[in-house]
């Protein structure tokens, strides 16, 4: 029996390409997968390659890091298609609708660069009331929607961080209950 004293842990969902990534946008996502775990958030992302490895990378390396910490909503049928760094893959089956299935898992979304997916995932936690953190300084639809409203349907923006230090701040401040 679980005890109704104990509290979910939250789910911050990273987003981003899946390409491979330049050095200071690798070390930006590894720095954002371990500053989410050590504050104490579980990390989900698409599974795959570029922001959604690095980020899985650094919650690995985060002190306090635990096993199942880090989840892979993935596109396809097989698992064994999940970076090296996912604790708990989850095939799908359903390719890119699988953003919906990611979303609908997280507390909160942090999105890092990113083309026409990472948009389709934003929109989507727009859609769904979730904050998002855009990490500015990563370029893509992350920057060009930090700071703003996606549309009129919310009166709140999609937070701004340039560090990820600093989303993970704001993360931790839009989950809090």
């Amino acid at each position: 029996m679980t005890d109704p004293r104990r509290k979910r842990r939250k789910v911050m969902a990273v987003v981003g390409s899946g390409s491979s990534l330049d050095a200071d946008h690798e070390q930006l996502c590894v720095d954002l997968g371990r500053a989410a775990v050590e504050a104490g958030f579980r990390l989900a992302t698409g599974g795959l390659g570029g922001v959604m490895a690095a980020a899985s990378r650094g919650a690995h390396g985060a002190a306090g890091y635990q096993e199942g910490d880090v989840v892979g909503i993935l596109p396809g049928y097989d698992a064994g298609s999940a970076n090296e760094d996912v604790d708990l893959a989850i095939p799908t089956g359903i390719g890119i609708a699988r953003n919906v299935v990611l979303i609908s898992t997280a507390d909160v979304v942090v999105a890092v660069g990113g083309g026409s997916g990472t948009l389709s995932e934003m929109a989507v936690a727009w859609q769904l009331g979730k904050p998002i953190v855009g990490l500015a300084v990563a370029g893509g639809w992350a920057a060009k929607l930090a700071g703003k409203p996606i549309d009129g349907r919310r009166r709140d923006t999609v937070a701004s961080a340039e560090t990820a230090d600093q989303a993970v701040a704001q993360a931790v401040t839009l989950t809090s209950d």
